[in-house]
């Protein structure tokens, strides 16, 4: 009889190996191996022989950088969707499109499960499992980490060890680390005691803004409704727009940040995280929407950023609230077009001069000079209006106290 077929989200370090075994000794499944690549800078060929010796019977790496790019963080660029204030959500929507592959995979290969080594202390597991259950409902999930014996790294080698499993004999990082073209994160270590100063020296994607060049740097950033198109006058495919991005901020230092966030499962955890790119195309994305945006809809998009960070971090992608904002989102994008100049120095990123098509600013109608649209005295019949429900509480203010001094002349 054939065994039935799980698939695994595979990234060939300790805990994927490990649970790519277990899975075979526990549940006699048949292991695919998904390893999907998002921009992390890992060895892939190397990844698909380990996951094909330690007992896979196939074993898929998927180049998805383009979509993730696409269909991930230009909408949530879009959307101007920064969770609490600093977090630019580069591991939140990596997982979502992560996920789908593995749904997509497991359909194609005729599996019934989907397994993951997210721990049950972390996000992922929530953002892996609410994508699966969207897209395919009758997919069984597996979560080792919430139910095996292991409970610890030192349990895990001891499990490699005795199934032959490979396993690196490099020194162990002390932080945990996930990486993608959009960002590098950093938890752990001594970053646990929040009284602890990072060390500097834990930066993969930037220079420390200390060690950055002394003389300020610029950068030409040009979008078309929305989406960043080019840089500098070139235009570049979405891929290598962000390398490019990544490249020139990380030189000054620029995108990072040290947090304490709130995660979706009940407790606050301390990350370093590292977005140099996607810095500035916040930056910059926002500088123009203060351009060609008008202040109602600028106001009323902030609270649908603030929702779209939260629905994002909390792993609601495929949700029917996260494609009505898409949408709305969408119709705030048609005339974000227009370059805008960041300057960058030492860490910092400032938007310097915004240009656009669209611009709701014009020079002739904000003059101190005469001008043909606006005439001076038309401001006191507008700040009659406006300030009326004002005037009438003063008003009836007035009254009632006079009414209470003659009252009182009265006794």
């Amino acid at each position: 009889m054939n065994k039935e077929k799980v698939v695994l989200a595979y990234s060939g370090g300790l805990d994927t190996s490990v649970i790519l075994k277990w899975l075979e000794n526990t549940y006699q499944y048949e292991v695919i191996a998904v390893c999907v690549n998002v921009g992390q800078e890992d060895d892939f060929p190397a990844i698909k022989k380990k996951a094909l010796s330690t007992g896979a019977i196939k074993a898929y790496v998927l180049d998805v950088k383009e979509e993730f790019v696409t269909d991930y963080i230009f909408p949530t660029l879009k959307a101007g969707a920064v969770y609490e204030d600093d977090y630019l959500l580069g591991t939140s929507f990596a997982r979502p499109l992560i996920a789908k592959k593995l749904v997509e995979i497991a359909e194609a290969e005729g599996a019934v499960a989907i397994a993951h080594g997210a721990t049950g202390k972390g996000n992922d597991q929530v953002r892996f499992e609410a994508t699966i259950k969207a897209l395919n409902p009758y997919l069984k999930i597996i979560a080792p980490w919430r139910i095996w014996d292991l409970k610890s790294r030192e349990d895990c080698i001891d499990y490699a060890a005795k199934n032959n499993i490979p396993i690196p004999v490099t020194k162990k990082d002390i932080y945990s680390r996930d990486s993608n073209i959009w960002h590098m994160s950093h938890e752990g270590g001594n970053l646990e005691d929040t009284w602890n100063q990072h060390e500097t020296n834990i930066y993969k994607m930037c220079v420390a803004p200390e060690d950055a060049p002394n003389t300020p740097g610029y950068v030409e950033i040009q979008f078309e409704a929305g989406v960043p198109v080019a840089v500098d006058g070139v235009k570049y495919n979405p891929v290598d727009m962000i390398e490019k991005l990544n490249t020139i901020a990380g030189a000054h230092g620029v995108g990072i940040i040290d947090i304490v966030e709130n995660r979706l499962v009940g407790m606050k955890s301390r990350g370093v995280y590292e977005t140099p790119g996607g810095t500035l195309l916040f930056q910059a994305h926002k500088s123009l929407e203060k351009l060609t945006l008008d202040r109602a809809t600028m106001n009323f998009k902030k609270g649908i950023s603030e929702k779209y960070a939260q629905l994002v971090y909390d792993g609601l992608w495929f949700t029917p609230l996260k494609e009505a904002l898409d949408q709305f989102v969408d119709s705030t994008q048609q005339y974000v077009t227009g370059s805008v100049k960041l300057k960058l120095f030492k860490g910092t990123c400032t938007s310097v001069a915004s240009t656009s098509q669209y611009s709701l600013y014009n020079e002739e109608f904000v003059t101190f000079g005469e001008d043909d649209v606006y005439n001076q005295k038309d401001a006191e019949g507008f700040i009659n209006l406006f300030a009326l429900p004002l005037k009438i509480r003063s008003i009836m203010k007035f009254e009632q106290e006079n009414k209470h001094k003659s009252d009182k002349q009265v006794i």
